[in-house]
């Protein structure tokens, strides 16, 4: 039993390497523009139409948000505030200005498109939130893997060296990493592994989850 074990574990480690090959493979071949992370998208003024829906999305999710505390939140605002929508993704965000709106104008506007969850930002101002389960497109051109000061794994904005961290994930055990991988796996963690869809993404992070501090610790 203790064989089979073993037999399973060095097949699902060399899964994982091999797909962590392609994805070095595809870093060495792919070139990188820099661009930003968050990109504003501002429109002039809200009419009362329907947003685009290349703004939207197109796999909008019915929101859990009561009905009740989305008038709650509205109803106590005073006068008219600035109006967005919001794209949140996996890795980035998008902002659309939708214009100065009343309270009434910002229920109509709830109405129409319900799958938007209601923030209300520490300056007042209102956001129409749209959770989306991918990378923006600025985070598919420009987020890098790879190593911050105190050796968390971590995405950056562009290659890690000096570059803005925009999350980290969890603590590497740098020794046991660098024992456990090939010399050029490692090299290429320390330049940055850019990631550019979902699917990349959560690659990286479940390959590199077995060495985190305490799943090391584990074994």
């Amino acid at each position: 039993m203790g064989l089979l074990k073993k037999i399973k574990k060095k097949l699902r480690w060399k899964r994982r390497w091999l797909t962590l090959a392609v994805l070095l493979l595809l870093a060495g071949i792919s070139s990188v523009t820099i661009v930003l992370l968050q990109n504003h998208s501002i429109s002039s003024k809200w009419d009362g139409e329907p947003l685009d829906q290349s703004v939207l999305g197109r796999n909008l999710a019915v929101s859990s948000q009561p009905e009740q505390e989305v008038q709650a939140m509205i109803g106590k605002l005073d006068g008219a505030r600035q109006a967005f929508v919001k794209k949140a993704y996996v890795c980035g965000e998008e902002l659309q200005l939708l214009g100065t709106m009343t309270s009434s104008q910002m229920m109509q506007y709830h109405k129409e498109h319900p799958a938007l969850t209601v923030v209300l930002g520490e300056g007042g101002d209102v956001y129409f939130t749209e959770q989306v389960d991918d990378l923006s497109p600025q985070c598919k051109n420009n987020a890098y893997f790879g190593l911050d000061a105190k050796g968390n794994l971590s995405l950056f904005e562009g290659v890690p060296e000096g570059n803005q961290v925009i999350r980290t994930f969890f603590q590497l055990n740098i020794e046991f990493l660098e024992s456990s991988l090939p010399k050029e796996t490692v090299k290429q963690l320390y330049r940055g592994i850019p990631v550019s869809n979902l699917e990349e993404y959560n690659s990286v992070l479940s390959t590199f989850a077995d060495f985190a501090v305490e799943e090391a610790s584990k074994r």
